[in-house]
């Protein structure tokens, strides 16, 4: 099987979710029978990075009307060079403008999240708001099949944007567990990072914007430090409140209990979540999945979770203990309180991790994406 992947971005340029899940693509995929060719928007070191399975079609400083129409051109070479059986895109707005191009190939789409509903929630005006909609809605009237994260993402796509049902495919994110099985002891990752060893430290990776729900948490941790002094939130990400979240944490004098640390490298990353006693995941609206979830719990670390979107469904088949009561702050306080007095009872490191590999290892999640492939080929 022959596929063209359009992609937002290449990983090792960009980090981010879709961006990590459209990597694995690439490199997980072929491993299964199917040949990738894709496009991303990156440096010209793409094509070399990528083993020369993906090209550039725009550098990342170039315009939205610039993109439109090299990624026109670009997906009009590309099929034009080869047979391909079919075509999977992973955003809207880098499938629209080659709609025409594609003739009667079919056409998956990677539903990463609402584009439209998740600009409003962070603040966008409603002129951007509709056109993006507007977008999303005419991508979608043409594609044959769809793959969503979770069960929460099929239903917004089947009421929001009115896709049939039997047309949506849950697939959850992946990962490659070995690189997040660490022979190390919370101790020894703390050593390598240059952590405190005498705090109970609770991590939380997220996208620094306000549907994630960060303001929430750090009035939490004002709440747990009554009960445990010695208590440290490390919040890793970058993003367009991070100094508004720096006000908060001077405002509530919470200097000594939360950190922002900004960008973590993919290197350290797996270091991080092991050396964390927990992982937070506060999220309040359009949590899709939450790749940091499985990537926490792949290094052992358990993870408490907001009942928001896709996290209760990766951690219920784990353990119900994982998913927090709400998203609000004194529902976050109360179960990080229970946790840490080991009143709310969490599972093991080894159980965390044979739960990942055995549900969200790429080599099970290429296996199913092929599946849905094929049945959108042959449908």
């Amino acid at each position: 099987m022959q596929s063209l992947q359009i992609g937002t971005s290449w990983f090792p340029e960009e980090a981010g979710g879709l961006a990590r899940v459209y990597y694995g693509c690439m490199n997980y995929l072929p491993q299964v029978g199917v040949e990738v060719s894709g496009l991303v928007v990156g440096s010209e070191r793409v094509w070399f990075s990528s083993g020369q399975k993906v090209r550039s079609f725009a550098p990342p400083d170039s315009s939205t009307w610039r993109r439109s129409l090299n990624l026109r051109k670009a997906v009009h070479q590309t099929l034009a060079s080869a047979k391909f059986d079919l075509v999977a895109s992973h955003f809207a707005l880098y499938t629209f403008p080659a709609l025409d191009c594609l003739g009667d190939l079919p056409l998956v789409m990677h539903f990463h999240g609402p584009w439209a509903l998740e600009s409003q929630a962070e603040g966008a005006g409603r002129l951007s708001v509709w056109g993006k909609w507007a977008i999303e809605k005419l991508v979608y009237q043409r594609a044959n099949g769809f793959i969503v994260l979770s069960e929460s993402f099929r239903q917004i796509l089947h009421q929001t944007y009115h896709v049939p049902l039997d047309k949506i495919f849950i697939v959850g994110g992946g990962i490659n567990t070995t690189e997040f099985d660490l022979d190390l002891s919370i101790a020894q990752a703390r050593e390598k990072l240059g952590w405190r060893q005498d705090r109970r430290i609770l991590l939380c990776v997220r996208r620094l914007v306000k549907r994630m729900g960060l303001e929430n948490l750090i009035v939490a941790i004002a709440i747990v430090r009554q009960q445990f002094p010695d208590v440290l939130l490390l919040i890793a990400g970058k993003g367009a409140i991070s100094e508004t979240l720096r006000s908060q944490i001077q405002e509530l004098q919470l200097e000594d209990h939360v950190q922002l640390l900004g960008f973590v490298s993919d290197q350290d990353l797996a270091i991080a979540y092991r050396a964390a006693e927990l992982s937070i995941v506060p999220t309040v609206t359009l949590e899709g999945f939450g790749l940091t979830v499985i990537e926490s719990l792949a290094t052992g670390t358990p993870v408490l979770g907001t009942p928001i979107g896709g996290i209760p469904e990766i951690l219920q088949p784990l353990n119900r203990n994982l998913i927090l009561e709400g998203s609000s702050s004194e529902q976050l306080a109360q179960g990080i309180i229970e946790a840490l007095s080991g009143q709310r009872q969490i599972p093991t490191a080894a159980a965390c991790q044979t739960y990942i590999k055995q549900n969200y290892d790429w080599q099970v999640i290429a296996q199913q994406m092929k599946s849905v492939y094929e049945q959108v080929i042959q449908s």
